[in-house]
């Protein structure tokens, strides 16, 4: 069965909004993992603008299920990841004025930096997951880092209108699947996936888990965390 992790940014980004110390996304993880999350997604970005440290720190006390901390390749947070030792960590690009992460790590074109964090991390008991664009360079270059898994970054899916577009990205992500798969490491996907678009990527073969946040974290407004987590764990039920 396909794993869900469940990204609890957004509830931090709502607490931040007024700097007080509600909604708390370690609450938010609890009813996540009631829902039947498999995993708690964070992101703790240089700028801490919704994620912070103490949030890393009780949530790593507190989370039963995986903990997957995504993270910048650099080294101050780094040192926190080893400090704090999540189950997993994601190495995702990061620039200070973009709203959401905005496209795959550059493995290609900073290879021996994220070799030498993916070893760091994984010295200390730490599964590492490599957060990248659909493509055979990215691809073959993430796989040679010697991590552990390759998260697929299917934002154009998502937002792609056109039904070949949307088709012809499908089979972008499909055919890098393959080559994940092929070398032994885990398959995983995520970025803008819905209730709407996530069945075409979970029927992947081989996928693993998925990491999806704001999708849920906004029906959850409607229907409430648990209820929203539910549901999402019932669409995945059968891969």
């Amino acid at each position: 069965m396909i794993e869900l992790g469940v990204n609890i940014d957004h509830v931090a980004t709502l607490r931040q909004v007024r700097r007080t110390v509600e909604p708390d996304p370690v609450w938010g993880a609890v009813l996540s993992e009631l829902g039947g999350a498999d995993g708690i997604t964070v992101h703790l970005r240089e700028d801490r603008r919704h994620i912070n440290d103490r949030d890393v720190k009780i949530l790593r006390e507190t989370v039963r299920c995986k903990l997957n901390l995504e993270m910048a390749a650099v080294d101050e947070i780094v040192g926190i990841a080893c400090d704090v030792k999540p189950d997993q960590a994601t190495l995702v690009p990061e620039r200070r004025e973009e709203i959401t992460t905005e496209g795959g790590l550059d493995v290609a074109g900073q290879f021996n930096n994220v070799q030498k964090i993916v070893k760091q991390l994984k010295d200390v008991g730490i599964v590492v997951s490599l957060f990248l664009d659909p493509e055979v360079r990215q691809i073959e270059a993430g796989i040679r880092t010697g991590c552990d898994a390759i998260e697929i970054h299917t934002g154009k899916y998502a937002t792609s209108k056109n039904p070949q577009d949307i088709s012809d990205e499908l089979s972008r992500i499909s055919e890098v699947g393959v080559m994940v798969v092929g070398a032994g490491l885990r398959l995983h996907a995520g970025h803008g996936l819905t209730y709407h678009n996530v069945l075409p990527i979970a029927k992947i073969p081989k996928m693993l888990e998925l990491n999806i946040g704001h999708s849920i974290i906004s029906r959850a407004i409607m229907v409430g965390l648990k209820n929203a987590v539910q549901e999402m764990k019932q669409l995945l039920k059968n891969f």
